[in-house]
């Protein structure tokens, strides 16, 4: 049985409370060797996991990643809809170019 006795960090204070209009930004990071890739999900109330990635890197949710440990989500010009749980996961994925596009 292969254990991974690794963390991944979601490093934001556990609550944050924003105004309309300004924006928030996650940081997640982790330990886990090979695995290069952070995915970032939102759960809104009542509602079915979102995964926000690629598809919305473009404006909204743009994610940064320094490094291969670790990332940052923004959610830029919040709005009410914008509120729920955030989440960060950690894959290993070997198609690195198809992530940088």
């Amino acid at each position: 049985i292969h254990e991974i006795a690794k963390t991944v960090q979601f490093t934001t204070p556990a609550d944050m409370y924003k105004k309309p209009g300004e924006k928030a930004q996650l940081n997640c990071s982790h330990d886990i060797q090979n695995y290069n890739t952070i995915l970032w999900y939102r759960q809104s109330e009542n509602q079915q996991m979102q995964l926000l990635g690629y598809v919305f890197v473009v404006k909204k949710f743009p994610v940064t990643k320094p490094d291969v440990a670790s990332g940052t989500l923004t959610v830029k010009d919040l709005v009410a809809e914008d509120k729920g749980l955030y989440f960060c996961a950690v894959s290993e994925h070997s198609d690195t170019d198809s992530l940088n596009r």
